[in-house]
């Protein structure tokens, strides 16, 4: 069965990094185009990034496009999602995603000072 856990989630300054980390198992992750989601409670799920299965294919929103960065580790199995500049309305429960069907239990990130 497909498996995503995602991990490295916290509470983070305004201006502050974090690294997401999404561990996949149950498929051919080499494969597979993955993608991050985030979701604020009472509102719908947000894209944020996708990555191809060639790497070097990346894609973002444009609320976060030039602060975050997505990458995967092939021969790990991992999917990560590396969070710059963060801002306060970068709060949200973060998931990574499997052809927007399969998505893990998420990691909390909140913005706060």
């Amino acid at each position: 069965a497909v498996q995503l856990v995602e991990s490295g989630g916290g509470l983070v300054q305004p201006g502050g990094s974090l690294r997401l980390s999404c561990a996949a198992s149950g498929f051919t992750f080499s494969t597979s185009p993955m993608r991050w989601v985030r979701q604020v409670p009472g509102k719908g799920l947000e894209w944020v990034a996708t990555i191809g299965r060639d790497v070097t294919r990346t894609y973002y929103s444009d609320s976060v496009k030039d602060r975050f960065t997505i990458s995967r580790d092939n021969a790990k199995n991992m999917l990560y999602l590396q969070l710059n500049s963060l801002k306060t309305e970068d709060t949200a429960m973060y998931y990574c995603d499997k052809d927007g069907d399969y998505r893990g239990q998420g990691t909390q990130v909140t913005v706060s000072s």
